[in-house]
């Protein structure tokens, strides 16, 4: 059975080009672009992509749906644009479309890379990135889950060659502008929660405390401290924004 695979795209050019070579052989390779004004939609061309447009977005999650329904086959891979896989997960997708059970959704973990190090405190951070088409409705929120009908199969997180690696955070100004802009977008989804005062102090301490020593970020150096540090930054800047729009 052949396989789909589906990117979103903006200004994605530092990485997709990596992320292309990764995933040459499947069967189709769909980019839905966003009005990228940099190298993203020749270098799609380069590799005979279909390149599809979508109006621009300051998150994905809305833009999938019209991604996932363009692809011509019924399995799915989808990718964000600074996702690489490897081969011996390519095999693993194949197999896993003839499986007895009726799963129709396939849990990859993810490593995480951050300032070019792993970070263990973030894996095996799954994603729902394998499915029949049929199958999955992303909610128009950022960060959300996708709505799921029928069963659902996690890789197991010991074998990360299993894994999706996510070389997103290349930089701490990317970060902190991509934190910016997401806990705002938020906003949205989260303005019924109730920010109280104890809420505001604890919340993001807890996401330290769960970064750096629950999910041992310790060991990850100098770059886990900074890590778990933004993991606060974002949570906190997210409830102080939903109360300012409260008020």
């Amino acid at each position: 059975m052949s396989i789909s695979v589906v990117i979103n795209t903006y200004n994605a050019e530092l990485h997709l080009e990596k992320v292309l070579k990764s995933v040459q052989d499947f069967d189709e390779i769909v980019i839905c672009d966003m009005g990228s004004n940099d190298r993203t939609v020749p270098i799609a061309e380069k590799y005979n992509c279909t390149v599809l447009h979508h109006e621009k977005l300051n998150f994905v999650e809305p833009a999938r749906n019209f991604a996932i329904q363009s692809a011509k086959n019924d399995w799915v891979l989808l990718l964000d644009a600074d996702e690489l896989i490897s081969n011996d997960l390519k095999i693993e997708l194949y197999k896993f479309q003839e499986n007895k059970e009726g799963n129709t959704v396939l849990a990859i973990p993810r490593k995480n890379y951050f300032l070019g190090k792993f970070m263990r405190a973030a894996y095996p951070d799954y994603v729902y990135r394998f499915f029949r088409k049929d199958s999955v409705v992303w909610p128009p929120f950022i960060h959300s889950k996708p709505e799921i009908k029928g069963n659902t199969l996690k890789l197991d997180p010991k074998d990360k060659n299993l894994a999706l690696e996510h070389l997103a955070d290349d930089c701490i100004s990317s970060v902190l502008k991509k934190n910016n802009i997401y806990s705002t977008a938020e906003i949205e989804r989260r303005i019924g929660t109730n920010v109280s005062f104890f809420k505001l102090m604890y919340s993001p301490f807890f996401w330290f405390i769960k970064f750096y020593f629950l999910k041992q970020g310790f060991l990850d150096g100098k770059e886990g401290l900074i890590f778990a540090s933004l993991k606060a930054q974002y949570k906190f800047n997210t409830l102080a924004k939903i109360l300012e729009a409260k008020k």
